[in-house]
């Protein structure tokens, strides 16, 4: 699974609807973007909670960054929100917080929303888990670990 498919000219089409790409650059530019470089010198330092944002499936079909915190793009609003009965402890409101997706558009939306619930030190690894992979850096297995009984690709 990627965040961005591969263009088939519908942007020719005649439609009220937003493009979903548009939306993403929008956002990124008022996001900090960070390369895997400076994602894993955080890591090291200890700096910041990453966070994949990413389908259980795609975690256990690919693996994650190793240290990161899993919180499903679906339940993330309810995960930080203390006053939700969902709410993780891991998110406060003051600390530091990198998100990522496959390929950076849902961890940009997710990223944002973040903000708009009152985190103010939030960034976002630009080029996402794939740029992660394709920069060489480390990838934990969670496919081993899993009782889903997917097996990696």
């Amino acid at each position: 699974m990627t965040d961005r498919a591969e263009s088939s000219g519908a942007d020719d089409i005649d439609t009220p609807v937003k493009s979903v790409w548009g939306m993403v650059e929008q956002i990124k530019s008022d996001l900090e973007n960070l390369s895997p470089e400076q994602v894993a010198a955080e890591l090291e330092a200890g700096t910041a909670v990453v966070v994949d944002i990413r389908d259980i499936r795609e975690l256990i079909l690919k693996g994650k960054i190793p240290g990161a915190f899993h919180a499903p793009r679906g339940n993330l609003e309810f995960w930080i929100d203390p006053r939700s009965s969902y709410y993780r402890e891991i998110f406060r409101p003051e600390g530091r917080y990198i998100l990522y997706c496959a390929g950076g558009g849902r961890s940009a939306f997710a990223a944002k929303a973040m903000k708009d619930m009152g985190f103010t030190d939030v960034a976002h690894l630009e080029p996402g888990f794939g740029g992660w992979v394709e920069a060489g850096l480390p990838v934990e297995d969670v496919a081993s670990k899993s009782k889903w009984g997917l097996k990696p690709t």
